[in-house]
């Protein structure tokens, strides 16, 4: 559930702090107030697209912070999981957008990316906005809206994931078929080329190693000349370091009795001698290992030249052989796969059946939701003033199959212009395609795992009796879940269990929009503002005081009823 909104600079918003509570809460203030912009704060928090002309005029940055209850839902402990982050005390959202245009988004202070953070986002809160009732007419929408509301997301994914994979092996086995001749001869060429690159026996390895010898055996007679001149100066001339430390010892050996301070320097001089000693010793092993080898030269040569010959051919570097061997490996697997149309065959009857046994039982699995749906959604427009209008979903069977099933989901009306049903785009008015909207929202609403929904005007359109029916649907819908409504209908306004009132103030470029939290009496003030215009008299005080009055004796009365 919704805490807190935080908002900074953002559009007519310098700051705000927003505390909220369970139940139903409407926003409602005069047209222009700022009363989306809380809507909009909050869709750019859950990761709407960022703008620079978000940001307020004169301001480097905007920022808005949502905290929300820590979360339950199963799928997100183990997202969060997933991806190292904590929610153990609460789930905080950040996003910013500076002048430049960058936007940063935060998780409980852990950057995240925008995917992330909607990925995050999707089953804390849903958004249905004024124009909701346009993408209705979506044949996309609508297919999501009976899967939700039927809960086969899954059955739907599993069918997509089977058409996906039967459609590749169907596409594999018609290359198959097609394509053999060009087949043959592109794997003729390989199977030449992996013969080439097998018959090398070349390793990464290789390269290197063979460069360290070649270089040895071309220098092998010079690297004894000077291995044996190092230790002929180090200790065999008479003139050697060797004897000329030694000298050196004995001599100031015999100093060292005469001033103590001497035998520091004389066993550093010992050392030296040890360790010259030492490499002495090391040259002399070295000068007997040095193998002068015409023949394993000649051998080495001949295997370089063989290395860069087959990386000519190729149009390599000799390093990217053994990747090029590794790559004729696996076409070459492929072409036998490929070449095996059998195998093709049985791969891509067994995937077929698969598709074909998850999309019958999506297909009966939506058949049984299209009625429930059609029945609920059909029961609330009676009471939108629709009376006599019928909801349909219908299921129209496809040619061809597809990622979506054996059907198309189209929804349909009728008794509205005729008894017929037609389509939802062909049949409604923009009043009633509004009311439609509203009671196929609140029926999804109640489907949906979220538990905040926000309504953003979509009861416009509509008045008098209706708004009360809306009024108490959102009132209903609230004692299962946190609602949210932004609205312009005193009807509305006065079945929720808090108001909040947007005012804007100043003028030119000091205009703010601010945010109040309503108490009785100033709620009687709004609600005869929202019944009475500009002019606020006694009678119009009286009337919102008795609309609030009985809604609230009907909301009672309706909860002890239940």
């Amino acid at each position: 559930m919704l805490r807190r909104l935080s908002i900074r600079d953002f559009v007519l918003v310098d700051r705000l702090e927003l505390e909220f509570g369970e139940g139903f809460s409407v926003l409602t203030g005069e047209t222009g107030a700022g009363k989306s912009i809380l809507i909009d704060a909050l869709a750019f928090a859950l990761g709407d697209r960022a703008d620079t002309a978000l940001i307020r005029a004169g301001c480097e940055r905007a920022e808005v912070s949502a905290e929300f209850d820590a979360p339950d839902a199963p799928e997100l402990l183990d997202w969060l999981s997933r991806h190292d982050l904590d929610a153990a005390d609460g789930f905080l959202l950040r996003r910013v957008v500076d002048a430049g245009g960058r936007s940063r988004a935060y998780l409980n202070g852990s950057p995240v990316t925008l995917q992330q953070l909607k990925e995050a986002t999707e089953v804390l809160i849903d958004i249905h906005g004024q124009h909701a009732h346009q993408s209705l007419l979506r044949e996309d929408v609508q297919r999501g809206i009976l899967d939700s509301w039927g809960a086969l997301e899954p059955l739907a994914a599993e069918v997509a994931s089977a058409w996906r994979e039967w459609s590749a092996a169907a596409e594999k086995l018609k290359s198959a078929r097609e394509n053999s001749e060009a087949q043959a001869r592109e794997r003729e060429e390989t199977e030449w080329q992996l013969k080439e690159l097998e018959a090398l026996g070349f390793s990464p390895d290789d390269w290197s190693e063979l460069g360290v010898e070649h270089t040895r055996l071309a220098h092998a007679a010079g690297l004894l000349e000077g291995a044996q001149f190092v230790v002929s100066l180090l200790s065999e001339d008479d003139l050697s370091c060797g004897k000329q430390i030694d000298a050196a010892l004995r001599r100031l050996d015999g100093l060292v009795e005469f001033d103590p301070a001497l035998s520091e320097i004389s066993a550093l001089l010992h050392s030296v001698s040890a360790e010259l000693s030492e490499s002495v010793s090391a040259l002399r092993r070295y000068a007997e290992r040095v193998d002068i080898d015409p023949r394993r030269l000649e051998e080495v040569e001949s295997r370089i030249e063989a290395i860069l010959a087959c990386a000519r051919k190729f149009r390599t570097k000799p390093e990217n052989l053994p990747e090029l061997l590794r790559q004729c490996q696996e076409k070459m697997l492929a072409f036998r796969e490929a070449s095996d149309t059998v195998a093709l065959e049985a791969r891509e009857k067994t995937l077929r059946l698969r598709f074909d046994a998850s999309a019958h039982a999506l297909s009966a699995k939506r058949a049984e939701a299209a009625e429930r749906l059609g029945t609920e959604i059909s029961r609330i427009m009676q009471d939108l003033a629709l009376g006599g209008g019928r909801f349909e979903a219908a299921l129209s069977p496809l040619k061809i199959g597809g990622a979506q099933g054996f059907e198309k989901v189209e929804f349909r009306i009728a008794g509205l212009s005729g008894d017929a049903t037609r389509p939802l785009a062909k049949v409604a008015s923009g009043g009633e395609l509004s009311r439609i909207s509203l009671a196929i929202q609140v029926v999804a609403s109640q489907a949906a795992r979220v538990p905040t929904l926000v309504f953003d005007e979509v009861d416009a359109g509509i008045g008098g009796g209706v708004a009360e029916i809306v009024g108490r649907l959102l009132r209903r819908l609230g004692e299962e879940r946190q609602i949210l409504c932004v609205t312009h209908l005193p009807q509305v306004a006065a079945r929720a269990n808090w108001q909040w009132q947007v005012v804007k103030t100043g003028e030119g470029d000091g205009i703010r929009s601010r945010v109040e939290l309503l108490d009785p009496k100033d709620r009687v003030e709004e609600i005869a503002r929202m019944l009475g215009g500009i002019e606020i008299t006694p009678i119009t005080r009286k009337h919102a005081k008795e609309m609030l009055t009985q809604q609230e004796t009907g909301n009672r009365k309706q909860e002890t009823d239940q």
